[in-house]
């Protein structure tokens, strides 16, 4: 299993997912959406240039329907190579609400942030 660095805040706490500032956001990777309800749930995962790609989700109402619950978002830098199959992993272990097409390739282990 690949360790990797899943990002918060310098108060160490997890990034709300309509707040945080993405201008200093410069890194690809792979992301997970979650909401803080009760039980707290995956929302989406993905890969890709994170700042874009999380502008895109900011509008996707499929993702704002979980709002009210509050969202938050984390993502860890991976190699381009590892992308697809660190997507793939985290797709299939944490089920996300959103989002039904992933990778179609051999998952890659990564350890799993703490959300839900």
């Amino acid at each position: 299993m690949a360790t990797v660095t899943w990002i918060k805040s310098t108060a160490n706490d997890w990034l709300p997912f309509e707040t945080f500032n993405l201008s200093q956001v410069k890194t690809n990777g792979v992301y997970v959406i979650w909401h803080d309800g009760k039980p707290p749930w995956i929302v989406r995962v993905g890969q890709g240039d994170i700042a874009t790609r999380i502008r895109e989700h900011r509008n996707d109402q499929k993702i704002l329907a979980y709002r009210s619950f509050g969202l938050y978002v984390t993502w860890a830098t991976v190699p381009a190579h590892q992308l697809d199959g660190v997507e793939r992993y985290l797709a299939d272990k944490l089920r996300p609400l959103v989002g039904d097409r992933h990778p179609d390739v051999v998952p890659v282990p990564v350890n799993l942030p703490a959300v839900a």
